[in-house]
């Protein structure tokens, strides 16, 4: 059987949904620089651009496995369980993900309760 095929098409990712755009350095399933890692599925890669080591690099993301739209790995675009899916097809097709990933999708989000300092001292 023959490895997959890596693609090396340096571009601009631009997610669909947030509009979040990034230039990626590699498309495919293993980093340019790190052999020995590969990921899930195919995915824009860029090298960190936060520390000089070559090897270190992101994972941007790639297409959504149902709808194939284009999707970042922000929390409001993108759900990662074993392949990539952009929340609205997630939404649409939620009773064929596991309770957990359904009863996820109905929590909200908790608001941070901030008590208020009295910074007045009594004398």
């Amino acid at each position: 059987m023959d490895a997959p095929k890596e693609v090396q098409i340096p571009g601009e990712f631009r997610c669909e949904l947030c509009e979040l755009s990034a230039p990626y350095t590699y498309y495919g399933w293993m980093s340019p620089n790190s052999h020995l890692i590969s990921v899930l599925e195919e995915a824009c890669v860029m090298k960190d651009p936060f520390t000089p080591d070559k090897d270190k690099f992101l994972i941007i993301r790639s297409h959504c496995s149902l709808c194939s739209r284009a999707v970042c790995v922000g929390t409001d675009c993108c759900l990662f369980y074993s392949k990539s899916f952009c929340l609205p097809s997630m939404k649409e097709n939620l009773q064929a993900f596991p309770f957990e990933i359904q009863d996820m999708d109905r929590r909200k989000p908790q608001q941070k309760s901030c008590k208020k300092m009295d910074t007045k001292h009594k004398s």
